[in-house]
């Protein structure tokens, strides 16, 4: 028998049981789409999250309390010894003596309060800063202008606020300045709308308030002394982050008293970092998502051998009929790892633009819901998941198509 002859055949047997084949083929399309949809979505959150980091500039660095990687603001390391971080600190990193490679310093504190306006209440992230915090964190205004030095030095009740913020409270993005909203009960005049940025490794930055750290301090976070959560950096360029961290180390360790060799109370932290950090753990997530999908696969290839396995026993006495008319061996065992192979490769195509279908809706329910996520679907992913699911058809066809073609053709015929 040639190939065509065989491909005829297996498919007119295929046909010949239409809800079986049907039944069959669902348990392989299940599992493509599972493995499809999974990985698209592991991809859009890494893409997502990448991005988010991206576009807090390339020559960001982050210097934090604690000694151990994590979140900016939030110590790890605590102890009795640890020294927080204070405007001095920002300071002297911003020394161009000390450190060449440094741009820009923006001291930060941050803090969560309840913002009110207009009758509208809603929960956001206060951030106390400087003049300097637009340009070392790259944003971008829609209207209005950012907070400068002497809004910082006049203790000015002045407040730029987040798009999504702006939403909550007023209902619209723009025609928002000189209007008047409370943090903490206290009345604060709007002066520009951040751009938009979505979420990040940090929040919602667009769910956010930026006020003078001078009027934080006094009548919003209310602080004492001149102690700060988080510093960020700007470095010269992206090329001379790793050495403006080096520099930043050796200054903090100066400043905070750490023997050569010592654990340092501080973090600095640069956006590389924080990329390998986010795609480590998307990437993982994404190797778990396509794991548990991958069962799903398994599962419809056991079905491809059950009803392959029923098929032998049901056409027993053709295999002998075809063995005694001349049939090899070889041509019963091709015939039935081609039916196999089928059924498993229909169900992988049907599968891919089912994974796809269910990516889009996703992606669409995301934007729906305000998140800026899209699940993209990549050449890798869909070929791991044909190539899988037709491994897994020829796989669990193997052991039925060997026993049909093991079949002696006396037996087979005398099959009841």
């Amino acid at each position: 028998m040639n190939a065509s002859q065989i491909l005829i055949e297996s498919l007119e047997s295929l046909n010949g049981n239409k809800l079986r084949s049907g039944l069959t083929i669902l348990g392989i399309v299940i599992g493509v789409a599972a493995v499809i949809a999974m990985l698209a979505v592991g991809q859009g959150a890494q893409n997502s999250i990448t991005g988010s980091i991206n576009g807090i500039g390339t020559n960001v660095l982050f210097v934090f309390t604690g000694n151990q990687m994590g979140p900016p603001g939030r110590n790890q390391g605590a102890s009795r010894n640890i020294r927080p971080l204070t405007l001095n600190d920002a300071k002297a990193i911003n020394d161009v003596f000390a450190a060449p490679s440094v741009s820009d310093v923006a001291p930060v504190l941050q803090g969560s309060s309840e913002a009110a306006a207009q009758g509208q209440t809603t929960n956001t992230t206060v951030y106390g800063v400087t003049a300097s915090y637009q340009n070392v964190r790259n944003e971008t205004l829609t209207e209005g202008e950012f907070l400068n030095n002497e809004h910082y030095l006049g203790h000015a009740s002045v407040a730029v606020i987040g798009p999504d913020l702006a939403d909550k409270l007023f209902g619209r993005k723009e025609g928002l300045v000189g209007e008047t909203m409370r943090i903490a009960g206290q009345p604060f005049r709007i002066i520009g709308v951040l751009g938009s940025k979505g979420g990040s490794a940090f929040g919602n930055a667009d769910n956010q308030v930026v006020i003078p750290m001078t009027t934080a301090r006094d009548r919003v976070i209310r602080r004492s002394g001149d102690n700060v959560d988080i510093i960020f950096v700007q470095s010269v360029s992206a090329e001379e982050t790793t050495l403006a961290s080096d520099e930043i180390k050796q200054i903090m360790q100066t400043r905070h008293n750490i023997p050569v060799g010592g654990e340092n109370d501080f973090t600095v932290f640069t956006q590389q970092d924080m990329l390998q950090t986010a795609s480590s753990i998307t990437g993982i997530l994404t190797i778990f998502l396509g794991g548990i999908a991958g069962i799903s696969l398994l599962v419809g290839g056991i079905g491809i051998m059950n009803i392959m396995l029923v098929s032998v026993a049901e056409r027993t006495r053709e295999i002998g009929l075809r063995k005694a008319l001349g049939a090899r061996k070889r041509d019963i065992l091709t015939q039935f790892l081609v039916e196999s192979s089928l059924l498993s490769l229909l169900g992988g195509i049907i599968g891919i633009m089912l994974g796809w279908t269910i990516s889009y809706i996703v992606g669409r329910v995301a934007v729906a819901t305000g998140n800026a996520f899209e699940p993209s679907i990549t050449l890798s992913s869909v070929l791991l998941a044909t190539i899988f699911s037709a491994a897994i058809g020829m796989f669990f066809g193997i052991y039925p198509a060997n026993r049909a073609a093991s079949l002696q053709p006396v037996e087979a015929l005398r099959y009841e």
